[in-house]
C-alpha cells in the first residue's frame, strides 16, 4: 500500500512564525502552501518552495479567504463568482512563486472556512473547480472524499484526490466535525497515528460513533499550525511504515 502524507505550510505572514517548514519538510510527501490571503507572503513561499525541492517534497496551492486576521478560518459571503476569482489569483500567486524558486505547483488544497464551505455547499465546489480548470487542468483538487468538492472535481473533468484528516474528527456523513465542538481536535499524536492507520487499512473514514464509510485515500493531512504538528507527523508516518505502508506523493 501507498499513501500521501501531507501539511499545511507557510502558514506565517513577515516576522510572524506559525508552522515548523522545516520540521515537517523532513517527514511529509506533501505540503500546502499558503498563498498571502489567509497567511503566507512572497518571501515565505519563495522560501519554502525552495526548501521542498531540495527535499524532494511535492507542493500544492492552498488558497482560502482573505482573511489574515482570522487565519481564513471565518466564513465570509462572498459570491460563487468572486470565490472562483479568489481561488484562480491564488493558484497563480503560488505558480509563479514556484517558478521563481525552481519548483512546480503540483496541486490545489483550499484552506480552512471556504474549504469546508465547498464540501458542504456544491456550488461553492463549483466555483472552486472552474477556477483551477481554468488556471490549469492539469491540477488535482485535494478535498474530502465524501462532501461535495469531489464531485463537482470530477463533473468538471478534473482530478480529485481523496484526503483524510490524521487530527480531526468526523461526523456520521463524513465530513469534518467544526472546530468549536467537543472532540472535534485530535490533540494526543498516538490516537492520531492509529486512527490513521486504521483508516488507510480498513479503506475508509473513521466517524465519531466508530462508524467506518468506506472510501479511497489518496492522501493524509496533519494540521502545520498546532502545537504538536510535528510530533503528529512523526508519529503518524512511523507508524504507517510500521505497518507496511508506503509514504509518497500523489503528484
Amino acid at each position: 500500500m501507498k499513501v500521501d502524507l501531507n501539511s499545511d505550510l507557510g502558514e506565517g505572514f513577515g516576522a510572524y512564525v506559525i508552522t515548523d517548514d522545516a520540521a515537517l519538510l523532513d517527514i511529509v510527501s506533501s505540503a500546502n502552501l499558503a498563498c498571502g490571503l489567509h497567511a503566507g507572503d512572497p518571501e515565505i513561499m519563495a522560501r519554502v518552495f525552495a526548501l521542498a525541492q531540495e527535499k524532494g517534497v511535492s507542493i500544492g496551492a492552498h488558497p482560502g479567504f482573505p482573511d489574515l486576521w482570522g487565519f481564513g478560518r471565518r466564513r465570509i459571503p462572498f459570491s460563487a463568482g468572486e470565490i472562483e476569482r479568489l481561488i484562480a489569483y491564488q493558484v497563480g500567486a503560488a505558480q509563479g512563486m514556484a517558478a521563481y524558486a525552481g519548483h512546480r505547483v503540483a496541486y490545489v488544497k483550499v484552506h480552512g472556512a471556504l474549504g469546508n464551505m465547498a464540501e458542504e455547499m456544491p456550488e461553492i465546489a463549483e466555483a472552486v473547480a472552474r477556477a483551477v480548470k481554468a488556471v490549469d487542468a492539469s491540477l488535482p483538487i485535494l478535498a474530502g472524499p465524501l462532501g461535495a468538492q469531489a464531485a463537482a472535481t470530477r463533473a468538471a473533468e478534473l482530478a480529485p484526490v481523496a484526503e483524510i484528516f490524521a487530527d480531526r474528527a468526523y461526523t456520521e456523513e463524513g465530513l469534518l466535525v467544526p472546530r468549536g465542538q467537543p472532540g472535534a481536535m485530535i490533540a494526543d499524536a498516538n490516537e492520531a497515528a492509529a486512527r490513521v492507520a486504521a483508516m488507510v487499512k480498513a479503506g475508509a473514514i473513521l466517524t465519531r460513533s466508530g462508524r467506518l464509510l468506506p472510501t479511497e485515500i489518496g492522501s493524509i493531512c496533519v494540521h502545520g499550525d498546532s502545537a504538536h504538528a510535528v510530533e503528529t507527523a512523526r508519529r503518524v508516518r512511523r507508524r504507517l511504515e510500521d505497518e507496511g505502508i508506503t509514504i509518497a506523493p500523489f503528484a
